[in-house]
């Protein structure tokens, strides 16, 4: 009856580990949004890839953030076409895209590095043109990594590139979201010790199964 205890209380402690998610990891980096509908809308696609139309509003926020897009930090201003490109004049074959920049606090920032003040400009480009083309146009210098991650906008921040976050808010290493706004990856999510806590389930239950063929001999 012991054993039988210890067993039903250990595979209740790995249900309740089973089930507890799994800790989001932090980013520093530049997520890419989409005024639409009165709000930011994460980007789906990398700015190499699309294409805004005339009159589109594109938000850059640089923030530590969860890798998976959606709930990376947003841009604090609104995306108000009219005006952020009031002083700008339409012209023929050309289109505009309005562009609001948003640096982040403090705590986003690297360390050594404070960040500029947010700001916004409207790029006047080509009909064709690409969101790159439009950054590249207002907020100069731009760098990427060798992979095409957008790292730095405006030479901000000077280093670093997507860098995963400890603990205490130190670089960790690991991997990085991929570029798709920057075309960001969603994190695997689910059960912090599926696996494990599953090997781990079977070695109970073959150990319970195995208790009570002995003390039935």
């Amino acid at each position: 009856m012991r054993f039988a205890a210890g067993v039903i209380t250990g595979l209740l402690i790995l249900l309740v580990l089973a089930a507890a998610p799994a800790q989001a990891a932090g980013y520093r980096y530049w997520s890419f949004w989409q005024w639409s509908d009165g709000g930011w809308a994460y980007q789906q696609q990398g700015p190499a890839v699309h294409v805004p139309a005339d009159g589109a509003v594109e938000g850059w926020r640089f923030a530590v953030s969860p890798d998976g897009g959606r709930d990376a930090a947003r841009p604090a201003a609104a995306g108000d076409f009219a005006a952020l490109c009031a002083g700008t004049p339409a012209q023929d074959g050309r289109k505009r895209v309005a562009v609001v920049l948003d640096f982040g606090g403090a705590a986003d920032a690297p360390g050594g590095e404070s960040p500029p003040a947010p700001r916004t400009a409207c790029a006047v480009v080509a009909p064709r043109a690409g969101s790159a083309e439009v950054l590249a146009t207002v907020a100069p210098p731009l760098r990427y990594d060798t992979n095409g991650l957008l790292c730095a906008i405006a030479g901000f921040p000077r280093a670093g590139c997507a860098d995963q976050l400890g603990a205490a808010g130190a670089p960790a290493g690991g991997e990085r979201p991929a570029d798709s706004a920057s075309a960001a990856r969603t994190s695997p999510s689910g059960p912090a010790l599926g696996v494990g806590a599953g090997l781990a389930l079977v070695v109970v239950l073959g150990a319970g199964a195995a208790w009570q063929v002995r003390h039935r001999r």
